[in-house]
């Protein structure tokens, strides 16, 4: 059997033929359904553990949804991811409800890919390494228990998830998401995928260009380099977020937070913050904190503006600086971590060990002190990687990709995403001006919506680089409820 086959019949190895039985997602309306998100409906679909090996007998449930337009007629078929990698995708449709220029006019496909969500799961045993001791600390014994602890990390995600493990990779999943267009009945379908949604969709574009029509990908990594090398600009992406944006708001509404008058000020705070936890961690209602889950708490504020009022909140209570007003925090499945580190470590290979970490997280640190010592990618150093070699993304033969992206991303941040736009072929960059959430597209822009629903519904596909400006910082309690943070509150209502 040659590669070439593979490439265009998947399903054709994967008989006997499938069809979808779709049922409604919620038996009953959990709360913040949003109006019309009764229409959402899932199901699921059998694929091979080993898209090069088919006929082993061994095969994979993959669950996905779908939101149709209220008339039944839809004018095209969108695969859509919210990122991760590894994150489900099962209720990311529901956020389109607000878009009735595209949620009227297309069948919005959601998915947990392999591995995720609903899907057949893989584990790391619900062992992270991440946060365990403090990085900063680089005494001999504390490095021992950084990287001994990555080192165990690989060594239990490998283990608890087995054979599965092995086949969890860019280039198994997006075979399985031809099979899905097949089993739909689609001659073609298009992509709309955010953060590592935009790897996805590059690579499923690269595999497959003659099934996809149009294409999104929203808030980029560079899906032409390594994920190594995407993971080393985290560093600088959320350090250039908390100074230019973070710090100075919080400096702004200092009558509310009292954390500083000053940018530096705030920066003071935490870092006093951060230490008086390391000596004395606090309890509450979500969880222990400690300097490391300070950290963690303001890495994940600084994704989306509406998220800085609770983030903040939250830091001036540990601050002491205002009373205390507990509120739990949202957790997500082992699965979803494991599936990262799958792709993360399976798809392209590592450079170095752990004497490079450790020159790596000195410099980095040094240089960008709020994540630069984290090294999310570190248990990679550590994997027993299996033989997987991804075609490399060059644009060549793809439909126009609409890349977005905003200029202060921290997670995925500009520079990555200018390398990307430089090294796809026939991409268009919608750069967001003055603009650092992680996702934005439906999220309340309207010339950001307006370019890519133009694109998508009414085929204007943009001939060259495109500008918006971005939406302005919130006060506090002005925030509202952020359309993906909704739908992924709502995934936890969806069991298997």
């Amino acid at each position: 059997m040659t590669a070439t086959s593979l490439l265009i019949a998947p399903q054709a190895m994967a008989a006997p033929a499938q069809k979808i039985q779709w049922q409604q997602c919620f038996d009953t309306p959990p709360p913040g359904l949003p109006p019309g998100g009764e229409r959402l409906e899932c199901g699921h679909f059998t694929a091979p553990m080993d898209w090069n090996n088919p006929r082993n007998g061994k095969t994979i449930t993959i669950a996905v949804s779908r939101l149709a337009p209220k008339s039944g007629k839809a004018k095209q078929t969108i695969f859509t991811n919210p990122g991760g990698p590894g994150g489900p995708g099962l209720t990311l449709p529901l956020v389109y409800l607000d878009r009735p220029k595209l949620s009227d006019n297309a069948e919005i496909i959601g998915i947990d890919v392999r591995g995720t969500g609903a899907s057949s799961n893989v584990t790391c045993g619900s062992f992270d390494a991440t946060g365990l001791t403090d990085p900063r600390d680089r005494s001999q014994a504390n490095l021992d228990l950084v990287y001994g602890a990555m080192k165990l990390h690989a060594e239990f995600c490998q283990a608890r998830s087995g054979e599965l493990g092995r086949y969890v990779t860019t280039d198994q999943t997006v075979k399985d998401l031809d099979l899905l267009r097949q089993v739909l009945g689609k001659k073609k379908v298009s992509w709309l995928g955010y953060s590592g949604g935009s790897w996805l969709g590059a690579y499923y574009a690269t595999y497959f260009p003659k099934t996809l029509d149009k294409i999104v990908l929203d808030s980029n990594v560079d899906f032409t380099a390594p994920w190594q090398d995407a993971f080393d600009d985290w560093g600088m992406g959320f350090e250039r977020r908390f100074r230019v944006d973070f710090l100075p708001w919080v400096a702004k509404y200092d009558s509310v937070y009292h954390l500083g008058k000053t940018a530096e000020e705030v920066r003071q705070s935490y870092e006093r913050t951060r230490a008086k936890l390391n000596e004395q961690p606090v309890t509450r209602p979500e969880g222990v904190y400690n300097g490391v889950q300070l950290d963690f708490l303001l890495r994940g504020t600084l994704y989306v503006k509406d998220t800085f009022a609770q983030g903040t909140q939250i830091f001036a209570e540990l601050a002491g600086t205002v009373p205390a007003q507990p509120q739990a925090l949202a957790t997500y499945p082992d699965a979803q971590n494991a599936t990262a580190y799958s792709i993360l470590c399976n798809d392209t290979k590592f450079r170095g060990d752990r004497k490079f970490l450790e020159r790596e997280a000195a410099v980095n640190g040094a240089t960008w002190p709020l994540v630069g010592y984290y090294q999310i990618a570190g248990p990679c150093a550590f994997w027993n990687r299996p033989d997987v070699n991804l075609k490399k993304p060059t644009g060549i033969g793809v439909p126009t990709t609409l890349m977005v992206q905003s200029v202060r991303d921290a997670a995925t941040p500009l520079e990555g995403a200018q390398r990307a736009h430089r090294n796809f072929d026939n991409s268009v960059l919608l750069t967001v001006e003055d603009e650092g959430d992680h996702g934005i597209y439906g999220m309340g822009n309207d010339c950001v919506n307006d370019i890519v629903e133009r694109y998508f519904i009414d085929d204007v596909t943009p001939r060259k680089d495109l500008t918006c400006q971005g939406v302005p910082l919130p006060a506090p309690g002005e925030t509202q409820q952020n359309p993906l943070a909704n739908a992924r509150r709502l995934a936890t209502h969806l069991g298997k």
